[in-house]
């Protein structure tokens, strides 16, 4: 936090090194600006912690957009072949679509546990 909030005044401070030629006003300044920026990252970091509760729909779209690619693929690879020796045709799901959402999930499923065993993230 302290870093971006530095990264946030850096830019800011030598504007008002060659803006104020008064140190003492200059100070009072960079203090101000640094209080603001921690304000507004305060401020981030609560409404970040209220979107991160979320509501049951924020939070159970990706655990029903993954059961909707598990029941296309079972209806692909287990019921539809299951079902034509009998005579049932059952329609095909289109997997092209399924496939490459299925797999952003999971990898983004992976990187977020490699992140959790390597201590990156809490």
């Amino acid at each position: 936090m302290i870093a971006s909030l530095t990264a946030l005044i850096s830019p800011a401070m030598s504007i008002l090194e060659k803006a104020i030629p008064d140190r003492d006003l200059r100070e009072k300044l960079s203090h101000e600006l640094a209080v603001i920026a921690d304000k507004q990252m305060t401020a981030q970091i609560e409404v970040n912690k209220v979107e991160a509760q979320g509501n049951w729909f924020q939070s159970s779209w990706r655990p029903a957009t993954a059961w909707v690619c598990v029941l296309g693929f079972t209806v692909n690879f287990l019921i539809s072949p299951l079902a034509a020796p009998f005579g049932v045709v059952v329609p095909q799901v289109d997997t092209t679509v399924m496939l490459p959402i299925l797999m952003a999930m999971l990898g983004l499923a992976g990187a977020r546990s490699y992140e959790k065993v390597k201590g990156i993230s809490s």
